[in-house]
């Protein structure tokens, strides 16, 4: 886990198949004037499972509230904790992520949903398959995941990788994916019920690009909707300097609605 820097509390939440060093390159400017609490997602859960251990992250850091900033895989858990604990939320800001049975992103799914969603589904199939090829298998998505298709670098990788070696490991994964039909019954909803009374700022790249904010845009009121254009999916890694001048002066605006 990291926990780095000082002032306001800002929550960074990981997906697959990242660890928490998916930060790293944008930790050293945000900790200037921000506490930031990035903890290892690679057991997933559902998204109001995973909204759980946040706050219970929180709790032990003794940390009231806390801006919450996801991606990926980590997005259903920021929104669902948004969702279910507004008094302990300041923003959320959600990148590169599609909320299961929320309306918004058909045009995206019109072929279908990617073809790991399914794969990754199956219990313990994907696990038992992958075993032994882990590194491959992880190498294939941080390629892809960056917009020259070069990926992160042999060391980045390798740690990567090594987080999610091995059946257990990858099972906890996989859990992420296997929440997914839950997650369309529990947390769709609630944004239909409830509304997310706080400014939200959603970044898209390739290849979600603008999907998750039009899926945001009737529960979020203060949306603010971004697009990096020629930058992969891993857009903290990808492009540290762009998602900083996007993010800091939009988490020291004032919080107006429009």
């Amino acid at each position: 886990m990291i926990d780095s820097g000082r002032g306001p509390a800002v929550v960074l939440l990981h997906g697959f198949p990242h660890t928490e060093r998916l930060w790293e390159l944008v930790v050293p400017r945000l900790s200037a004037t921000w506490r930031l609490i990035a903890p290892d997602l690679v057991r997933g859960g559902s998204a109001l499972e995973l909204a759980d251990r946040t706050e219970q992250l929180l709790d032990g850091l003794r940390i009231n509230r806390a801006t919450v900033v996801a991606i990926d895989a980590g997005v259903p858990a920021a929104v669902g904790f948004a969702v279910t604990r507004p008094e302990r939320t300041d923003r959320l800001v959600v990148m590169e992520a599609i909320l299961p049975g929320v309306a918004g992103a058909e045009s995206l799914l019109e072929r279908g949903q990617p073809w790991w969603f399914g794969f990754h589904q199956v219990p313990g199939l994907a696990e038992r398959v992958l075993a032994g090829h882990e590194r491959e298998y992880v190498e294939w998505f941080l390629n892809v995941g960056t917009a020259d298709g070069t990926g992160i670098g042999p060391e980045l990788t390798a740690a990567f990788a090594s987080a999610y070696t091995g059946t257990v490991a990858l099972a906890g994964a996989f859990a992420h994916y296997r929440a997914m039909p839950r997650n369309a019954q529990e947390l769709a909803p609630l944004l239909t019920e409830k509304s997310l009374d706080l400014p939200v700022l959603a970044i898209g790249s390739q290849p979600v690009g603008p999907a998750l904010a039009a899926q945001l845009r009737t529960a979020a009121p203060d949306l603010t909707s971004v697009q990096l254009d020629n930058c992969g999916h891993l857009i903290p890694l990808d492009a540290p300097d762009r998602l900083l001048a996007e993010l800091l002066p939009w988490l020291e605006r004032d919080s107006t609605p429009g």
